[in-house]
């Protein structure tokens, strides 16, 4: 018998049913009088099943004129109760003949009636299952089958009159729905295999095609084929169960990978060649110029060639893959570099099963002399030092070797590939107080200074305001924070100008002060004391026509300076700051415990210099707290294996970790000001994750861009492992403030502490730039996230769409209480009023029942905990759909480079913008007036009969019990719908009729 495969695969965007703000909504589908149903998926919005539904049709020739009906409900009360959340019906013309041809449709979601609220659509698979007897031809445009098949089918076209005559139902009108466009749809899973009935079977999710435009089912089945463009990918997580040592319960081969537990374990074949003596000399000047090749199969390694030594020392490791060993010796050949073809010196070789196998935590192996052998074997003069042995990527030479795959990189460019760990420099706030100066003499006799003080450390510039010193003495009393970083080489230079004219100002004195002078300030309350300092006049060179005439005294500047300590220096945003230890040691908590994270993998990236003939050159940035790692360049692969492991130690849980994937441009001789392009970023909050669980998952790397919009570069595959060793302070971690003492005692203003994260990441990003190999600036921002307090109109709605997301909540309060008011449901109206009427005898029942509520909410909500790691939400973003023109304009320079028509075309969407905003806030404050106008007497009659009601009312409450009040008012608002008015009450009228301010604006 023929069956009909009905799969269900997820839903997205349903409405909202169960008074919470969610649903568990599950799929039932009607065939043929064949109810089957899927399972209910709890409190989802956005349901995944994979399920399939089994039915059997009874006559193949008749299936176009079947209609499948899926709707989607709410189990209220485990299946015995439902809602409705959408339906659709999908006629049998337009299924595929065959699996094969069966691809993903995506529907919307039709309401039931005019006035039903649905929304969201759902994902399905359809096909037939015919067996060999069974045939399924699709109608001809003509509604005609072709000639060849009718025979063959005649025992068919009999049953289906017979069955044809047995309806005595016309069957509604079908709405089918078509797609345009075309698309390549991803090869369908085996289907194995089904039962009778209604057996469900789970599959993995298939690429999903969106199903955009709604036509009856007039055409052939044929159009159903006709595919738009797909949709993105999903970006959620993938759990993965790589075989990891701390998976695998360190059996076996795994107990000597304890301490790289979280990563694959590498083998590596390693060699170091140290240095050679005694070598022959190979040319006719007597000189030699030797260098050493190490050779395995196809993959061949170099070192430098050193000019006229015969005592070379190289220092040099290579290390080869043991998956791509491609011979079983490994020849280790000294050469001398000549003008045309290099000299042939010495070799040494090595039999692969000969090398001896090194174990962390095992020293290092000891380098041995080798003598040089000829290419038939005979000793020749020379020796050299080398080290062979086979290890893992735990080995302490591996950071620092030449891999097997960077062979055709030059030494230069060698360092730009390598495994790195940084640290950012120890920051600083710099608290700089001007108060007063004294015997400002100006350059010209008789003249008002216009003082002013102008402060500078490195590229960080303040100035006061200008001051009238009619005395020769000027006051000031101003604060200014800067940056300084340890070590303290930079210096203050503090410079008292004149304002002699427009644009013009004469140095009346300088003072420039090391930073190391500096005391620094750690208690809150012990602030250092002020000091007059001496102000040096300028220099003035020879060249001068006219010099200065000399002041036998030196002007005065009254100063308190101090190096902050007791602050934690921002440079990353505080939403997601890795790091809130203040900068004095003396003043930092101790740690609670270990993160662990191994970096394996990442799959599907993207070519990024697929112009240049490569693909990708990736490597992958972690940061926490002041530690960076950087791991290996992995050189033309979309498919990067990393499997390096690294360790922070953490001091607050709630923090985040970032993890950044960039392709390396400096690698092939690129120029200093080439950028590593960005290929993705994940951030990961800790106290998101459950103590000594270890996570494995593929993170998808997102990025947006004004032209292409949001897209997927790849996925990046993580270990995580958070270790608590203290769990008395990291609970006692929730009870302190986020932020040192010194930001609630003395808070710095928002708008200063902006440019001083500003100028911390610049520091940041400059000093990291200096090491070898440099951290690029590029990558440094991209981390930090330096543009993210810019405009962008998209997160302006993914902020709003969030705070609409919040008070959905008391929304739904709200709409549960007006049914209980409404009798909507009389069971639990009545319980409500049970409650109620408890509460108000026993009132000191109120607050346990509040908290009890709360403790059982939680326990209940148990159970649909996340189970993954947070990770980048497209949705929530609103990065999915958002318009080419705002990512352009997120993405503009500031000030904008764009033309002054797009400029104006921006500016007149901002207004509009603005004045929906402008309109709600100026709601808000006529609420807000109104309610003050109560008391005010603006309105003397109003407030008249507020004051009448409020002396009234305050007899009543006193005369009368509060269990009495709080009954009739209770009562009064819980009261019966017949007993209920559609026009707005007293108080709601008496309220709107109060004045406001409105009026009396322009």
């Amino acid at each position: 018998m023929a069956k009909l495969v009905v799969e269900i695969l997820d839903a997205s965007d349903l409405m909202p049913k169960d008074g919470q703000g969610s649903a568990s909504p599950f799929v039932e589908v009607d065939f043929d009088k064949q109810p089957l149903r899927t399972q209910t998926k709890h409190k989802d919005l956005n349901p995944t099943w994979n399920e399939k539904l089994v039915f059997d049709i009874d006559n193949p020739r008749d299936l176009p004129n079947k209609t499948i009906d899926v709707t989607v409900y709410n189990d209220r009360k485990g299946g015995h109760h439902k809602n409705f959340l959408g339906r659709v019906k999908i006629s049998g013309a337009s299924l595929p003949s065959s699996e094969s041809q069966a691809t993903v449709q995506r529907y919307p979601l039709d309401k039931r009636g005019l006035f039903s609220h649905i929304k969201g659509d759902i994902a399905l698979r359809m096909y037939p299952v015919l067996e060999a007897s069974s045939f399924f031809v699709a109608p001809n445009e003509n509604g005609v089958e072709p000639e060849s098949r009718v025979g063959a089918d005649h025992k068919a076209n009999d049953e289906g009159e017979v069955y044809e005559k047995k309806k005595k139902k016309k069957e509604k009108e079908v709405r089918t729905f078509h797609s345009i466009g075309t698309g390549s749809a991803a090869p369908p899973p085996v289907f194995a295999g089904f039962g009778f009935g209604g057996n469900q079977m789970k599959e993995k999710p298939v690429a999903v095609e969106t199903r955009s435009d709604f036509a009856r089912a007039a055409g052939p089945s044929a159009a159903m084929h006709m595919q738009i463009p797909r949709q993105n990918p999903e970006f959620g997580l993938v759990e993965t169960r790589p075989p990891v040592a701390a998976r695998m319960g360190y059996r076996g081969a795994y107990k000597t990978a304890s301490t790289y537990d979280l990563v694959e374990e590498m083998q590596y074949l390693y060699v170091t060649v140290v240095k050679a003596r005694d070598l022959p000399v190979m040319d006719i000047t007597g000189s030699l110029d030797p260098y050493v090749e190490v050779k395995l199969g196809n993959y061949k390694g170099t070192t430098k060639h050193l000019e006229k030594n015969q005592n070379p020392v190289w220092n040099q490791i290579f290390a080869f893959s043991k998956e791509r060993l491609q011979s079983n010796l490994i020849e280790i050949i000294v050469k001398d570099k000549d003008i045309g073809k290099d000299d042939f010196v010495g070799r040494v070789t090595f039999e692969l099963s000969d090398v001896p196998v090194r174990v962390p935590p095992d020293s290092p192996l000891a380098p041995q002399w080798y003598k040089l052998e000829d290419r038939r074997g005979v000793k020749t003069g020379g020796e050299v030092m080398l080290a062979v042995w086979t290890g893992t990527q735990a080995d302490e030479c591996y950071p620092d070797a030449w891999h097997s795959d960077a062979h055709s990189i030059s030494h230069e460019n060698l360092a730009y590939t390598r495994s790195k760990v940084y640290f950012s420099p120890k920051l600083y706030y710099l608290r700089v107080h001007i108060i007063e100066a004294q015997d400002l003499v100006p350059w010209e006799k008789g003249r008002v200074v216009q003082a002013s003080v102008k402060i500078q450390l490195g590229n960080q510039v303040r100035a006061t305001k200008p001051f009238q010193a009619r005395s020769l003495s000027a006051g000031w009393n101003e604060e200014f924070m800067f940056v300084a970083s340890e070590p303290f080489e930079d210096f203050i230079i503090i410079s008292v100008e004149d304002r002699v004219g427009p644009g013009k100002d004469e140095i009346l004195g300088r003072l420039v002060i090391p930073i190391r002078e500096v005391p620094p300030r750690i208690e809150p309350a012990k602030l250092p004391d002020a000091r007059w300092f001496n102000l040096h006049k300028p220099y003035f060179g020879e060249g001068e026509n006219e010099k200065k005439k000399e002041i036998k005294f030196s002007s005065k500047i009254y100063l308190r300076l101090c190096l902050e300590a007791g602050y934690h220096v921002l440079d990353e945003s505080t939403h997601f700051s890795s790091d809130l230890q203040p900068s004095s040691k003396l003043l930092r908590r101790p740690s609670i415990g270990v993160l662990e994270v191994g970096i394996l993998s990442a799959k599907n990236l993207l070519p990024m210099k697929s112009k240049s003939g490569r693909t990708t050159d990736a490597y992958c940035v972690a940061k926490y707290g002041n530690k960076w790692v950087r791991t290996r360049t992995l050189l033309d692969t979309l498919a990067p294996k990393w499997n390096e492991q690294y360790t922070w130690e953490v001091h607050d849980p709630c923090t985040v970790i970032t993890f950044g994937v960039f392709d390396n441009c400096h690698i092939n001789g690129s120029k200093d000001d080439s950028r590593d392009q960005r290929i993705g970023k994940v951030r990961i909050r800790l106290s998101t994750l459950e103590t000594n669980r270890i996570y494995t998952h593929y993170y998808p790397l997102l990025v947006l861009s004004p032209s292409a919009g949001l897209k997927k570069h790849g996925e990046l595959q993580l270990a995580l492992r958070f270790t608590c060793t203290a769990w008395v302070n990291m609970v006692a971690q929730y009870g302190i403030p986020l932020l040192p003492k010194m930001h609630y005692v003395q808070p710095i203003p928002v708008l200063q502490i902006d440019a001083l994260r500003h100028q911390a990441m610049q520091i940041v990003a400059a000093r990291l730039a200096r090491a070898e190999p440099p951290l690029k600036r590029e990558i440094v921002e991209y981390m930090l996230d330096v543009d993210y307090h810019m405009f962008s109109l998209r997160r302006s709605k993914a902020n709003f769409y969030r705070m609409m997301s919040l008070l959905s909540g008391i929304t739904a309060v709200c709409k549960l209480y007006n049914d209980v008011c409404n009798w909507r449901n009389p069971v639990t109206t009545c319980l409500v009023h049970i409650l109620f009427l408890i509460l108000v005898c026993y009132p000191e029942l109120i607050l346990p029942t509040v908290f009890f509520y709360l403790f059982v909410i939680g326990v209940w909500n148990y159970r649909y905990r996340p189970r993954h790691p947070p990770h980048m939400d497209a949705r929530l973003s609103q990065a999915e759909f958002a318009h080419p023109d705002e990512l352009e304009e997120e993405f503009d320079t500031f000030p904008s480079s764009q033309p002054s028509d797009r400029v104006r075309m921006r500016y007149d969407r901002l207004r509009h913008v603005s004045g929906r905003v402008q309109t709600v806030v100026g709601d808000l404050a006529t609420q807000g007036e109104r309610a003050q106008a109560i008391l005010s007497w603006r309105d003397p009659r109003a407030t008249a009969i507020f004051l009448i009601f409020s002396l009234i009312w305050a007899i009543f409450i006193y005369i009368t019990p509060f269990q009495v009040v709080a009954v009739l008012v209770g009562l009064y608002l819980l009261r019966h719908p017949r007993f209920r008015s559609k026009m707005p009450s007293v108080p709601v009228n008496f309220f709107k009729r109060l004045p406001s301010k409105s009026d009396m604006l322009l």
